[in-house]
């Protein structure tokens, strides 16, 4: 996938976006093209790619008119799809190899899809508002090119694009990570928001908190809440801050370094492309394609002022004014427009959301809004991260000795999961036992509610870390889980979902569990356990009743 070569880079991965409402006459088929990459390849193989999925899309809703096709499995390629708004699709089709690291679930793929679109439209509103506002459609080409090349950069590992594969099977993308607080803890977060909200007076507020990459408190609707929280793990928080720092976070890391540097290298080509592209469209003159479209997903473009709230010039600046202007975002459910302010004190970053038809004088009321949170809100943000990291354990504070674990909270859209630290390498590496005991003790509470299924989930010590092939057999084993759960939906519909446990025993004798009931998910490896199912059950359920409140129990 080396992005140096064009040739190899059409081989490995084609990422495209288009409108099945436009170019249905002979001669505009290029209009349906909105995005695609890499963007230097011909249009006659574009066209292909396109062609080929729509058939694949009409075919398929002969016979399910209310779900075309998600994913089709060829000989070389896998085919996944996906349908962002009515008429506009996504596609992805990857080449499929002996390679290891091409082994991956068509289910993650398509969540980077979904990712993708959502924050688009944060910052930028629906596609089809855009393809509605400038009928031509340049206005929304840019705007998906500069933002999906800047998403696909967080993929770049060396020169190569590194798409979700085995190593992520003990991640949930589209799901946020929950730090789990004590009683006292709780009470000063529920402080802290009642006292932003009383500094916006009558100015509706919402606000999002979190503590080292998880989230702490929300107070916006669950799609708005991910959407921004990814953005904030991506861009906003401590680690993204400092460029080519590692992370711990559960969604996915790279070296910032690298990324720029390659990203560098892939842009000029795809650039003259999208010019010859325009050009080939008959545009008649350079401004009616060079709209301004901000880059919210650059990388190194946000820092912390000498106030602690984060500044960044990717919106630009107001007329003659050198002072940056205030980003803005759209929620997904409301689809009202807000300024976005972040403040950051040590491990503690704070997002507070205004609407913007709210705020009277624009940039000034903005600044006074900041004021009024620097007066009233400040002290009681340093009292909450300071309790916070007293009763931090550090970035192994989740793991649990002996299991590599995944929970998902499918209702809530909350995940909790082992360490990267603790599965991310190639072999096996023994460490040195230590015992640990999470200060977070107690009745854990949150602005979204109590985490329940991790009440308990306080003691880790250290063990070795987990192989490839462990791994390799967990994304198989999820892909039945996804196979399951996509049948079972259209079979029985929403909210019937069936409970199901898988257990396998993979070639380095490693158990490999799946557990889903109602509506929550436990997969597991279980490494240098004893031969038997009955001892990798029995696990299970130790694992459920301490650490999950029985969740997961089949009694």
């Amino acid at each position: 996938m080396g992005l140096s070569s064009a040739t190899t880079v059409s081989e490995a991965l084609k990422f495209c976006v288009f409108d099945l409402r436009r170019g249905q006459h002979e001669g505009q088929e290029l209009d349906k093209i909105l995005f695609f990459f890499p963007a230097d390849l011909p249009f006659s193989t574009q066209l292909s790619v396109i062609g080929l999925s729509e058939g694949l899309i009409t075919f398929t809703r002969i016979f399910s008119p209310e779900a075309a096709c998600e994913v089709i499995e060829a000989d070389m390629h896998s085919h996944v799809f996906y349908e962002a708004e009515p008429d506009i699709w996504m596609v992805m089709v990857v080449e499929k190899s002996k390679d290891t690291e091409a082994i991956w679930r068509i289910d993650a793929l398509r969540r980077v899809l979904k990712e993708v679109h959502s924050l688009f439209i944060m910052f930028n509103g629906s596609i089809r508002a855009l393809l509605d506002k400038e009928p031509g459609g340049e206005l929304a080409r840019t705007h998906l090119y500069s933002f999906i090349m800047d998403y696909l950069s967080d993929f770049l590992i060396g020169k190569k694009i590194q798409l979700p594969n085995f190593r992520d099977s003990l991640k949930e993308r589209g799901t946020v990570q929950m730090l789990t607080v004590g009683r006292e803890a709780a009470i000063e977060v529920q402080s802290l928001v009642k006292a932003l909200e009383s500094c916006a007076g009558s100015t509706p507020c919402y606000s999002l908190i979190l503590f080292q990459d998880l989230l702490v408190s929300s107070t916006l609707p669950p799609d708005d809440t991910i959407n921004l929280f990814t953005y904030a793990i991506l861009r906003l928080g401590p680690r993204a801050l400092s460029s080519g720092v590692s992370s711990w976070s559960y969604l996915r890391k790279g070296n910032t370094a690298s990324r720029s540097t390659v990203a560098g290298s892939m842009l000029p080509n795809s650039g003259s492309a999208l010019d010859q592209f325009y050009g080939s469209r008959d545009t008649s003159s350079i401004g009616d394609r060079n709209y301004n479209a901000a880059k919210p997903l650059q990388h190194g473009k946000w820092s912390r002022g000498k106030d602690g709230f984060l500044v960044t010039d990717i919106w630009g600046a107001e007329v003659g004014s050198l002072v940056p202007t205030t980003p803005t975002i759209w929620l997904q459910q409301t689809e009202e427009k807000m300024y976005l302010c972040a403040y950051q004190h040590k491990s503690l970053t704070v997002i507070l959301l205004f609407p913007v038809t709210s705020i009277l004088n624009g940039e000034q009321g903005i600044s006074m809004a900041k004021q009024q949170i620097l007066e009233n809100g400040s002290m009681k943000m340093f009292k909450v991260e300071e309790k916070l990291s007293k009763g931090w354990a550090g970035e192994n504070a989740y793991h649990v000795g002996g299991y590599r674990y995944l929970l998902v909270d499918g209702d809530r859209n909350i995940s909790r999961a082992s360490p990267p630290g603790k599965v991310t390498t190639l072999t096996k590496v023994s460490i040195s036992p230590s015992l640990t005991k999470d200060k977070h003790v107690g009745s854990p509470m949150s602005v979204m509610g109590p985490v329940d299924l991790w009440t308990n989930l306080t003691l880790h010590r250290a063990g070795p870390s987990i192989s490839v092939e462990s791994l390799v057999a967990l994304s198989k084993v999820r892909d039945e889980v996804d196979l399951e759960k996509s049948r079972s939906k259209w079979d029985d519909g929403p909210g019937h979902e069936k409970d199901l446990e898988v257990c396998i025993r993979a070639k380095n004798n490693a158990w490999v569990i799946a557990r889903v009931m109602r509506g929550k998910e436990l997969y597991m490896v279980l490494e240098r356990a004893n031969e038997t199912l009955l001892y990798a059950s029995d696990a299970v359920e130790k694992f459920s009743n301490r650490y999950c409140n029985g969740a997961f129990s089949l009694d």
